[in-house]
């Protein structure tokens, strides 16, 4: 039985299809594609009326950004977002939340996405990814050259927290792990700060708190081996083929005790080594840094939230999509 657009838990307009993926080490899995299209005549006037845009969230995380689809659709595009398999809508009793041993293995959600999309042939796609999404998708335009039109990163896991030369050391002993016991227990390291910091911005989605756990899924080493495989990746740099726009916060701040500026500042990735990170992604790479932002620049302060929708908006409408 083939499967139907239907309504989506965010409400209408959004729209959900399940797209069934083979089997992994957790048995049957599937990924969700969530949809949002604009008015079709107003779309006939935006500049970005010829577009499809995929985006794809982060570790322990889902897609819930309204304004960001309704971003998308003023423009004329047609927004899609992506539940990974064993993410949000796409997690399965049974499941280990957002367990993968390879990031490659994320090529059938994301190809099965993009047939999804109906008249995909001759439009221009671009990709957007958030923390693990965006390293997920840094890979995947890599592989695919020429596929994607334009990349937009929002503060993409390009790097692990600890620096390239502490990652280099820990890489042989978590691979280690990861093939004598992959699924393992690790040290929980989300102190549930980041929560606390959306919670007091008033941009935490309410519900679903088992799509998004105010400390995040447990890790594991097999995912931790697969991450900081595509960390390596990027070290040894890779061309994502066409123009990329990475946003990221000015400041990060350390997550072992909470503080105010956590509220203001990235508290759970080190900036400025993803800043260094991201000159390895590509030719073409335009980097704003948005003073005020969180993690999540577009879940930031209303003056922050504004500022990288603007860099957003200069961006693509400067002709990214025609570099």
């Amino acid at each position: 039985m083939t499967a139907e657009w239907i309504p989506d838990v965010l409400g209408a307009p959004f729209q959900q299809l399940t797209l069934e993926l083979d089997a992994d080490v957790d048995g049957p899995v599937a990924a969700t594609l969530v949809r949002r299209r604009p008015h079709a005549l107003g779309a006939l006037v935006r500049p970005l009326r010829d577009v499809d845009v995929l985006y794809v969230h982060g570790w322990s995380d889902y897609f819930f950004q309204t304004a960001l689809a309704e971003f998308w659709n003023g423009l004329g595009a047609r927004f899609y977002a992506l539940d990974l398999r064993k993410y949000g809508r796409s997690l399965r009793p049974g499941q280990t939340p957002g367990y993968i041993s390879s990031l490659d293995d994320y090529d059938a959600d994301i190809d099965a996405a993009l047939a999804a999309m109906p008249g995909r042939a001759g439009r221009p796609l671009v990709l957007m990814g958030h923390s693990t999404g965006g390293l997920t998708l840094t890979l995947w335009a890599a592989r695919h050259p020429g596929v994607a039109s334009a990349l937009v990163l929002n503060s993409p896991w390009l790097e692990l927290q600890t620096g390239a030369f502490a990652r280099q050391a820990l890489t042989p002993l978590v691979h280690a792990r990861a093939r004598l016991d992959p699924l393992g227990a690790q040290p929980a390291v989300d102190l549930g700060f980041y929560t606390r910091a959306q919670r007091e911005l008033e941009t935490l989605p309410t519900g679903h708190e088992d799509w998004r756990p105010e400390r995040g899924f447990s890790t594991h080493p097999g995912w931790l081996a697969a991450v900081i495989a595509g960390h390596a990746k990027v070290a040894a740099g890779v061309d994502v083929g066409c123009p990329a726009l990475v946003l990221l916060s000015t400041t990060s701040v350390q997550p072992f005790a909470w503080s105010e500026a956590m509220t203001s500042a990235d508290a759970v990735l080190t900036v400025d080594d993803i800043a260094r990170a991201a000159t390895r992604i590509g030719r073409d790479v335009t980097l704003a840094r948005i003073d005020g932002a969180i993690h999540d620049v577009f879940l930031s302060r209303p003056a922050a939230r504004d500022a990288a929708y603007a860099a957003l908006r200069r961006w693509v409408l400067r002709g990214a999509l025609e570099r």
